[in-house]
């Protein structure tokens, strides 16, 4: 009988919790958009000003930029879809704590995920400054890039990430590990999964440019719906033909303007 009240008594604990988990996920989220927002806006005068005292440091602060631009985003992008692991993570961690067991804060867990979202922002930050600078693909780049996207998307490595990320209590059952260090390295492996699941589709915004906000909104949205909702594997396969179809549409017109 004691147990059953002390398991009753603890719901109302395990619900705030999970409580200003969400809340602080959705802050975050909103935080990394309202960024994105604030960047893409068009840049002020500097009013004569002087800028980086050489071109080596203007290029340097370029790349940081860049840098810390594509991780916002990403987290921006992300963060939704992998908010409901993150939560099913806090709870299981609490029932730890419950029954006397280690417990490592959710905040660990998640710093594996933004570990993974920095370093995929720093590869594509360095690709952006070293060959595009902020501009949006050729056509034939472009779609080549939609071609691969949507070949990706019909992948089984896609497939085998995505089924990762649709059963996150599967993934935690058969990978957890104890302490801050297995926690975090947790974080990081699901976080290869997410990655593993969306990259290439991250690659579109190199199509229609980074900082033209319509593109991260619509691949956010795209990402969630695969992963979250049902059917996402069909969702997945129908995005690899319709991508396939518009690669051919977008190089045959390349081609075209070419000749």
């Amino acid at each position: 009988m004691g147990d059953r009240v002390s398991g009753e008594q603890a719901r109302p604990l395990l619900s705030r919790e999970r409580a200003l988990i969400l809340a602080a996920l959705l802050g975050l989220c909103a935080l990394s958009w309202a960024y994105l927002y604030l960047a893409s806006a068009p840049a002020p005068s500097m009013g004569g000003m002087p800028m980086a005292s050489s071109p080596a440091a203007r290029s340097a602060a370029a790349l940081g930029l860049g840098f810390l631009m594509w991780t916002v985003m990403m987290t921006g992008m992300m963060l939704p879809s992998a908010a409901p692991m993150i939560l099913i993570f806090a709870t299981m961690s609490r029932r730890c704590r419950e029954r006397g067991e280690v417990f490592v804060p959710t905040a660990v867990f998640a710093a594996g995920y933004l570990l993974i979202w920095a370093g995929f922002g720093l590869a594509a930050a360095t690709l952006d400054w070293a060959f595009r600078d902020g501009r949006a693909a050729s056509p034939l780049a472009g779609g080549l890039i939609v071609l691969a996207a949507g070949a990706y998307q019909l992948s089984p490595l896609k497939s085998v990430c995505l089924s990762k990320c649709r059963s996150p209590f599967e993934f935690l059952l058969f990978h957890w590990r104890e302490g801050a260090l297995g926690t975090l390295r947790m974080g990081i492996e699901h976080g290869r999964f997410c990655l593993g699941c969306c990259w290439l589709l991250m690659a579109l915004m190199f199509v229609g440019g980074a900082m033209n906000l319509i593109w991260p909104a619509a691949i956010a949205a795209f990402i969630f719906v695969e992963k979250v909702l049902p059917k996402g594997m069909a969702t997945a396969r129908a995005s690899g033909a319709l991508l396939i179809a518009l690669a051919l549409a977008l190089l045959s017109e390349a081609l075209f303007a070419a000749s």
